[in-house]
């Protein structure tokens, strides 16, 4: 199992290259239930893995420009405090209801992936950003991270995007920085309590780093809408994986059941003028004309 765990975090380092984002989505889900570890050292774990990965793919936007260190800066300053405190709060909390709000954030992650991102020309600059709405978007994304291990990428790309008006290739290329930053104080603060096995911690970040670059590489030739649409569907049926584990069978099943018959209308609106949803916008266009 700590061999398919390690091949496995070979994707968790593509699904960053590729995305810029969604490494923690996999990789708390990859050490809990396929390596074996328990709620709070797989978010400890995660944490190192995703942070370091993230750092290496970092590098690679900061030469090609696609990094603004002033906005990273300033987030990263607010998203750390908050991070490091979510860290040592962990420690009083069950590590069954850290999985369940790990599963929770990864529906909001879902959700977001599959309506997309809206993307802007809008060239703000950092002086202009205001100071309160950093630090409080700042502390809630560092709390996120440090609590369960995820929320980083989703949460800090549309935050740069909206507040710091950034594009969206220099927004997840910041946004890299700060997660490296968020990772490493949501670690610090759960080093307090929790141990790590830094031998396969280490060979678990070398396999996501290697993941990483391989799917960098390709980041420019993969449709980014399909492959987006795609992991957000994946990720919806990991976190019905972990509700069922975590909570119950049956609510496992029922999230499985929604996630399917919501894909299954997807594909028919897509692909056929028979949809359900067209069907309902159809008849309620007359009543609306004729009132």
């Amino acid at each position: 199992m700590i061999t398919l765990a390690i091949v496995l975090a070979v994707f968790v380092g593509v699904s960053l290259g590729l995305l810029g984002g969604g490494g923690s989505i996999l990789t708390v889900p990859l050490l809990a239930y396929v390596a074996g570890m328990d709620a709070k050292q797989a978010i400890a774990t995660s944490l190192l893995v995703v942070g370091t990965t993230s750092a290496v793919g970092a590098i690679s936007h900061a030469r090609a420009g696609r990094v603004q260190w002033r906005t990273a800066l300033l987030f990263g300053a607010t998203t750390m405090a908050g991070a490091y405190a979510g860290g040592h709060l962990a420690k009083f909390i069950p590590g069954t209801v850290l999985l369940i709000g790990f599963a929770v954030m990864m529906v909001v992650t879902a959700i977001a992936m599959l309506r997309g991102r809206k993307n802007t020309a809008t060239t703000a600059h950092t002086q202009q950003l205001p100071l309160a709405k950093i630090a409080v978007v700042g502390v809630t994304v560092g709390m996120v991270t440090g609590l369960i291990g995820a929320g980083g990428g989703f949460l800090l790309v549309p935050a740069l995007v909206l507040l710091g008006g950034l594009p969206m290739p220099i927004a997840v290329g910041t946004s890299l920085v700060i997660i490296a930053m968020n990772s490493v104080a949501g670690l610090l603060g759960y080093l307090s309590s929790v141990r790590i096995d830094w031998t396969l911690g280490a060979a678990l970040t070398a396999a996501a780093v290697a993941g990483a670059l391989i799917g960098a590489r390709f980041a420019g030739k993969v449709n980014p809408d399909a492959l987006r649409k795609a992991f957000g569907w994946l990720v919806l049926g990991m976190a019905s994986v972990i509700l069922g584990e975590e909570i119950h069978p049956a609510v496992g099943i029922t999230v499985a059941a929604l996630t399917a018959i919501a894909g299954a209308m997807t594909f028919a609106c897509n692909h056929y003028a028979a949809c359900p949803l067209r069907r309902l916008t159809h008849r309620s266009t007359p009543t609306a004309a004729a009132t």
